[in-house]
């Protein structure tokens, strides 16, 4: 590590600030709403100079929704199979020597593309820092779930679920919204919405979250894990039946994911993806020095 600088994960709805040390350590988080969505393609130069002003003076890596075409500059994307390397080659600068930006990673298959912005330094950050193994199937959930399978230290292709944001909608914009009301849990009717998910009807099982409630069936209070159970169910029916992936995530969704894939024969591992992004960036930084 030669010299401190910020590394800002900055997504479309909220961003994290990271100052790191010289060595590689933490010294300092902070958290706020500043998303993409929130400062506008015109406000990026104004935030990054509040940034610091709070901080310090340093260089500047960001990662995230900044680099897309809504962000401050589209950063392009590295095409699979791509190692952490790749993406400290194809850095977009802002600034020389200053400020830039990690680029995304896209897939290209014969009968469907992919794009990802933001998990490529997560991922491939746990890779080359021995979180994960070489060669492993990886799990980011959230908004939007990564599944990213990678091969010698390498992500090779991966594909976008968009769970999260089903079940936001389905909670605020649908016919069950006034069920959905609350957060899911690791409980029996979470549990019942995974079995569920056995079954492909997927679409007519989420009408079915309405009329359990209807006739009794099944509590208002169970909407939520129940249908939180179904999408997480034909996620990981999909991409993870008796498998053992690395999921990067945050201890409540983790946990989330973690039981589905239980209840599909396999056995999930639950990493750390703070660090696995700390990781990323503080190697990528290190390759451009």
């Amino acid at each position: 590590m030669k010299g401190r600088f910020l590394a800002v994960d900055w997504g479309t709805t909220n961003r994290r600030v990271f100052v790191i040390g010289e060595y590689g350590t933490v010294e300092h988080t902070e958290r706020d709403d500043h998303g993409v969505v929130k400062v506008g393609r015109e406000g990026f130069v104004q935030e990054a100079a509040a940034i610091r002003r709070r901080l310090g003076d340093l260089p500047m890596l960001c990662a995230g929704m900044v680099g897309s075409d809504r962000g401050w500059v589209d950063a392009g994307y590295v095409p699979c199979p791509a190692r952490i390397e790749d993406l400290a080659a194809a850095l977009r600068w802002i600034e020389p020597g200053r400020i830039a930006i990690v680029p995304g990673l896209s897939f290209e298959g014969d009968d469907r593309a992919d794009t990802m912005r933001g998990e490529e330094v997560q991922f491939l950050g746990a890779v080359a820092a021995g979180q994960v193994p070489s060669t492993a199937l990886l799990a980011q959930p959230g908004t939007h779930c990564k599944w990213a399978h990678v091969a010698d230290g390498a992500i090779t292709r991966f594909t976008t679920a968009i769970t999260g944001e089903m079940f936001a909608l389905l909670k605020d914009h649908s016919l069950l919204a006034g069920q959905i009301d609350r957060a899911a849990e690791d409980d029996a009717a979470f549990l019942a919405g995974v079995e569920r998910a056995r079954s492909p009807n997927l679409l007519a099982h989420l009408f079915g979250v309405r009329a359990d409630v209807l006739l009794g069936r099944r509590s208002r209070e169970e909407s939520a894990s129940y249908a939180s159970g179904l999408l997480i169910g034909a996620d990981v029916a999909a991409h993870a039946a008796g498998a053992s992936p690395f999921i990067l995530a945050g201890p409540e969704l983790g946990r989330l994911y973690a039981r589905a894939v239980a209840a599909f024969g396999g056995e999930a591992t639950i990493v750390d993806s703070h660090a696995a992004f700390v990781n990323g960036v503080r190697l990528i930084w290190d390759l451009v020095q």
